[in-house]
């Protein structure tokens, strides 16, 4: 799409309301794009062959050396962004598995599979996770030629791999994956209940071909949340962690809990502080910390992700976002809750709507996020003040055509753009081109893994 000579023209002397406003009004038709001032889109890739097929869900993201590496239920992309306006597909890696979680180390990719295959290669079919034999869990690629990724190696996890963190270790020869499963059952040989655990991968660095399971530690030796059927998940696992390395901190979002643990001991989390939400959460799934380590957003995935939950109906409290304030020092750190953030922009009925994955935009002072909301679109949205989270900028699509499922799965924030995967229709840039985060513009990470925060200093 067209860009104007000075992108910056139009949102210029425009007060904070005017830059959240609409840039037209009303709500947008099937496939139209409705944005704020604030927001622009600016380049978009379809997905490519044979991603593009019904099954191709487009899934979670990583980013390292301006390339963004994006998840695919059936394998993973690899784009070069150097110019965020031009984005261009660099390679891509045929390799059912779903749901190909993402993260990236120095030359080296991880791939997560939690769906039950015939072997750990690439060249697999699906198995009933009744066979024995069958397997899930982290595929290793060695991507120092982005153009040609190569496999490497594969460790098995109990369970398989729904989503994993990469965490590095502090001595700087291993990192460790911290990895998320959950749904054990007892006809599952390798999935058995009660699952009350996470696996760690270990990946020597030099030697990544020799990577292993390294244990499998109990988080919830209490069995944790129990859970309460049709209204919230009980606890069997944990669907994604967040580690923020370097406070030796973990938040993690386990289904019918959210944790707070020291990892001090990468190999040994230990509790700090749980939490349940008996009233309007039905499904922990994802972590995010604040810079200062101060604040971590839980985010609820009320119905699965399949469902439109983003109505009057629903409600604001339910489906959405929980801020929590971590008060007290040492083991006496706790979380406390503040306040519950959602979209304040109502979905149809036929478009999944709710809280899912995003990373913070780096404004020092600050605490603003990105976030997506399936159909219900990006959002950005400021927590400075935890009792009072507001909306300051969006991006989203009209329905999908034929009332079909989709939106946006990740929304993150990398060297000064959003980038936007959709679960349908491929990958997004987006401007945020807002005063209150123009020193985010000037803030550079080489790599980025979403849930092994970085602190940055900012300006």
């Amino acid at each position: 799409m067209g860009q104007p000579d000075n992108p910056d023209a139009d949102i210029a002397g425009l007060s904070e309301a005017q830059l959240e406003a609409p840039a037209v009004p009303g709500t947008p038709g099937v496939d139209e794009i409705s944005h704020s001032r604030n927001m622009k889109r600016i380049a978009h890739l379809d997905k490519p062959e044979p991603f593009a097929a019904p099954e191709g869900t487009q899934s979670d993201m990583a980013f390292t050396d301006n390339h963004v590496i994006v998840g695919n239920y059936l394998g993973f992309s690899i784009y070069n962004v150097r110019n965020p306006r031009h984005p261009k597909l660099v390679s891509q890696v045929l390799c059912p598995g779903a749901q190909n979680d993402v993260t990236v180390h120095g030359d080296l990719l991880f791939l997560s599979t939690d769906s039950s295959r015939n072997n750990n290669t690439c060249t697999n079919v699906a198995q009933p996770a009744t066979i024995k034999e069958s397997w899930e869990g982290i595929k290793i690629f060695d991507i120092s030629d982005k153009r040609n990724p190569r496999y490497v190696a594969a460790v098995e996890t109990d369970c398989g791999s729904h989503t994993h963190t990469l965490v590095p270790g502090k001595d700087g020869k291993d990192v460790f994956l911290y990895v998320s499963s959950y749904s054990p059952s007892p006809t599952f040989p390798d999935c058995q209940p009660p699952h009350d655990k996470i696996s760690i991968v270990q990946v020597p660095l030099r030697h990544p071909e020799q990577a292993k399971l390294h244990s499998a530690p109990v988080v919830f030796p209490d069995g944790g949340d129990a859970g309460e059927p049709g209204k919230r998940s009980a606890t069997t696992g944990c669907h994604d962690i967040t580690v923020y390395p370097k406070l030796d901190l973990a938040a993690g979002a386990c289904m019918g809990d959210g944790v707070l643990w020291d990892i001090s001991d990468r190999l040994k989390p230990r509790e700090l502080s749980r939490q349940a939400d008996d009233v309007n959460f039905a499904f922990w799934h994802s972590a995010t910390f604040n810079n200062e380590g101060t604040k971590v957003i839980f985010t609820d995935e009320l119905g699965g992700g399949g469902a439109a939950t983003c109505n009057e109906q629903i409600g604001p409290n339910r489906g959405a976002n929980g801020i929590y304030d971590i008060v007290g020092k040492g083991d006496q750190r706790k979380l406390v809750f503040r306040s519950y953030y959602k979209i304040p922009r109502y979905q149809t009925e036929t478009e999944n709507c709710v809280a899912h994955n995003g990373s913070l935009i780096p404004v020092k002072g600050k605490d603003i996020m990105v976030q997506s909301w399936y159909q219900g679109g990006v959002s950005v949205w400021d927590f400075t003040d935890s009792s009072k989270p507001r909306e300051i900028g969006f991006f989203e699509y009209g329905p999908m055509p034929d009332k079909r499922g989709g939106g946006t799965w990740s929304s993150y924030y990398y060297n000064g753009y959003i980038y936007s995967s959709e679960i349908g229709r491929g990958l997004d840039v987006i401007d945020f081109r807002d005063p209150r985060a123009f020193p985010a513009k000037f803030v550079r990470f080489d790599e980025l893994n979403v849930q092994t925060q970085q602190h940055y200093r900012g300006w």
